[in-house]
């Protein structure tokens, strides 16, 4: 049965054509994954939907009554919700009051909230549900991921009967994603229909039931996930075969340019050394809070280790806030890419330029010629989609964005970068140039740390891999002497590591 179509939908923005005659149908209970490189018009798509703006033209159907969604919140009302990519929780707040925001009034008794009443709902949403969270929690205390199961318990509170997915695991751990696949398949049996965005293509092949392919705002294909191979999803998001996914290319690594001795942070992670050089790419495994991000932020100086010893070329560094990272020749590109990462006040190349202003300054005047100058070739370097870099931030896809924030920290001439997550919410295209562009910045005498909950991520493109447990480093391989299921369990504590030697 359909409870969704789109007809001939296109949407412009100034001169860029952000959709073109997209069509599809979505059926009640079903899957639908859409797919396509960052840019490709997805979001925009769902944009539409949500009611965020209008189409410039075409038409769309709800149960077979014209749909016109004049904001989200119309959208909700007529049973869509959506559970965005990039977090929108108020911090301050508690889990119950994120999740019921806006809808309060339901808990209340004589006039009078009753946050109790609020936390019982919200426990049996989360026990109907199989989510691992406390409704009393303070948000600003969660974790990236347990945010986001925040955001999926929010849009399955709101009873619609469609719920758009974008990206929702790109921050879950493997438990986490299991439970979301379990809440999805109880959706589809209620008759409830998804349409599931994400760069993970395993997950098209696990959920869906059908998929439909853009490329450059329009539509270009549309076929059934049975008989489908993996091969021809990638080469039909790409519109190109792509040979290699991991193009790590063999160096000499040269003379150490980071040194880390027993570094330690009370209570977060202790005890961590390791030395990276010239020209190589150091991986971190490790489970979703396992820490590595947090020894990360202990080099960079977002949140500094309070012992332990950190060399730059030998030379003994502190680093007690990012500006000292940087003057140190350390930058970072950050995990949480919404809180962390982009100003969305501001245009693409405010963002990209905003650690680099001390290099163009001079007597409190800024160099604009070569700000735009810089700023160009950085976008052309990257590949990044825009109009212009004048475009504000907020008008490019997640990808692009992300893109933006790998140019902010290259600005700076860093020589030693730390890269967390940076192919989070990428499409498998992007995730190419990324790579490309570390081996790249490698062959220029460039040391990268490279975080990511990919493992074969983190296997295809490291010279070493360190394993992470609880805050320690656990284990050390080099490039091709372990196995997935080796380094696995050393994550889960399953095999023989330093933390069980010692």
């Amino acid at each position: 049965m359909k409870i969704l179509e789109v007809k001939g939908i296109s949407k412009n923005f100034y001169q860029t054509h952000a959709l073109t005659d997209v069509s599809f149908e979505l059926n009640k209970g079903e899957v639908l994954a859409l797919a396509g490189e960052n840019g490709a018009g997805k979001s925009t798509m769902m944009n539409i939907l949500l009611g965020s703006f209008p189409p410039t033209k075409g038409t769309m159907t709800l149960n077979g009554k014209p749909y016109e969604p004049k904001s989200p919140s119309d959208a909700l009302q007529k049973g869509i919700s959506m559970i965005h990519q990039e977090l929108c929780l108020v911090p301050s707040m508690t889990v119950a009051d994120n999740v019921w925001i806006g809808r309060c009034r339901q808990f209340a008794k004589g006039g009078i909230y009753m946050p109790s009443l609020c936390e019982e709902r919200t426990q049996k949403l989360f026990d109907d549900y199989e989510m691992d969270l406390n409704p009393r929690e303070t948000v600003k205390n969660l974790s990236t991921a347990q945010m986001q199961m925040v955001e999926i318990a929010r849009a399955i509170s709101y009873g619609s009967q469609i719920v758009i997915m974008d990206e929702p695991t790109s921050a879950l751990s493997d438990k986490e994603v299991k439970v979301l696949y379990k809440i999805i398949r109880r959706l589809t049996k209620e008759g409830v229909s998804v349409l599931f965005i994400s760069h993970k293509l395993e997950e098209v092949f696990e959920l869906a039931d059908r998929v439909t392919i853009f490329r450059d705002g329009h539509m270009v294909e549309e076929c059934n996930v049975e008989g489908l191979t993996m091969e021809g999803l990638i080469n039909g998001i790409a519109g190109r075969k792509v040979e290699n996914l991991y193009p790590k290319l063999s160096m000499e690594p040269g003379n150490v340019l980071l040194e880390v001795k027993n570094l330690g942070r009370d209570g977060v992670f202790e005890d961590v050394s390791f030395q990276v050089r010239a020209g190589e790419i150091l991986g971190f495994a490790g489970l979703v809070g396992a820490g590595r991000t947090e020894i990360m932020q202990g080099i960079y100086g977002i949140a500094p280790a309070n012992r332990g010893e950190i060399y730059v070329e030998g030379e003994k560094v502190e680093n007690r806030s990012p500006r000292q990272g940087l003057n140190h020749g350390i930058a970072m590109v950050t995990e949480d890419r919404l809180r962390q990462g982009v100003v969305k006040k501001m245009n693409v190349q405010m963002n990209m330029t905003l650690a680099y202003f001390y290099k163009i300054c001079k007597g409190g005047l800024i160099n604009t010629n070569k700000e735009d100058k810089d700023t160009d070739e950085m976008v052309k370097e990257l590949h990044v989609k825009t109009a212009g870099s004048k475009m504000p931030i907020w008008s490019l896809s997640g990808g692009n964005q992300q893109k933006v924030m790998i140019g902010r920290a290259l600005m700076t001439a860093p020589k030693v970068l730390i890269m967390d997550e940076p192919t989070r919410g990428v499409d498998v295209g992007a995730k190419s140039e990324i790579y490309g562009y570390c081996n790249k910045l490698a062959g220029q005498g460039m040391a990268i740390l490279l975080i990511s909950s990919d493992l074969p991520e983190v296997m295809g493109m490291s010279d070493r891999v360190l394993v992470v447990r609880k805050g320690r480093i656990v284990a050390e391989h080099k490039r091709g002497e372990a196995t997935a299921e080796e380094i696995m369990g050393e994550m889960f504590g399953l095999m023989n590591t330093k933390e069980t030697e010692g």
